[in-house]
């Protein structure tokens, strides 16, 4: 089956989790390769299968294929595996939940997920505001859904998603807390003072704000709106030979900012294991 075939599909058999980004309608059909809300308005879905949700034009300066291909790179390498395997430790084995990967990138995360879980009545919907993102990810092996969205305007219904996966994106809470159901998740992962530490230091001095980074602020924030929510930390270090700390250099915000000297020096003495140590924070209504 092609691929616009089976996202035509996909939205047909899950129309209940969508609704329109231009009137805030439910979507009531799909015609061939063409979807309709009940006020008529339509989105043809693109060759890859993908659906383009946004009312209006996108700048972002994640829209970049080699970056997309540098995470690509370091996830397919395990990554993140520890933190997709708590999440699906805290997901636990319930059939049929609907899970929403918010700011999903090249769709790795979503299709590890989805694998651990193995269950064929699982569905799956990753979105990013990144098109190149969401055209790398169309790559994967999986049987989830990928969109260009914004996630200040979610074009999904209300309560649709047990569900909600949020890996150093940014947070709307209000949308998130719409799209959530009442007995759902939303699982956020955010970086701690130490995360990728090694390299932090090595591109910026001590003088320097970069040197040093602290998570409160955005922790204060989640404790706002979900009081009750748990947190777990996860720590470990992940080895890197020199294709990784290559991609790993590529994919980080943490080089936008750095001196061309630092950046000299980053390649000319490749990390050879680097820190991951972040928080994963859930929170229900």
């Amino acid at each position: 089956m092609k691929k616009i075939e089976r996202g035509a599909r996909f939205v047909a058999q899950n129309k209940e989790l969508f609704r329109c980004p231009t009137c805030k309608a439910p979507f009531s059909k799909v015609e061939k390769t063409t979807v309709y809300c009940i006020k008529e308005h339509q989105f043809d879905l693109s060759k890859k299968g993908t659906l383009y949700l946004i009312k209006h034009g996108v700048k972002s300066d994640y829209d970049d294929d080699a970056m997309w291909q540098a995470r690509r790179t370091l996830l397919q390498a395990g990554f993140f595996d520890p933190i997709i395997e708590e999440i699906t430790n805290q997901i636990g084995k319930r059939a049929g939940i609907k899970v929403l990967d918010i700011g999903c990138g090249e769709g790795s995360v979503l299709q590890r997920l989805e694998h651990k879980q193995a269950d064929s009545s699982d569905r799956y919907v990753g979105f990013d505001i990144s098109k190149r993102a969401i055209n790398l990810a169309t790559q994967q092996e999986t049987a989830g859904f990928f969109c260009i969205a914004d996630l200040a305007d979610l074009p999904f219904s209300e309560q649709s998603f047990d569900y909600l996966i949020d890996i150093f994106s940014p947070s709307a809470y209000s949308e998130f807390a719409r799209v959530q159901k009442k007995s759902g998740k939303l699982l956020k992962v955010i970086p701690n003072a130490n995360y990728l530490g090694e390299l932090r230091r090595l591109l910026y001095a001590e003088n320097d704000e970069k040197h040093e980074y602290s998570n409160q602020k955005v922790l204060d924030l989640f404790y706002k709106h979900y009081p009750k929510a748990t947190s777990t930390r996860i720590k470990y270090g992940f080895s890197l030979d020199d294709a990784l700390f290559t991609a790993l250099m590529k994919m980080t915000p943490l080089q936008w900012g750095a001196s061309a000297e630092s950046l000299q020096k980053a390649a000319s003495q490749p990390l050879k294991q680097i820190t991951v140590d972040v928080t994963l924070l859930s929170g229900e209504k």
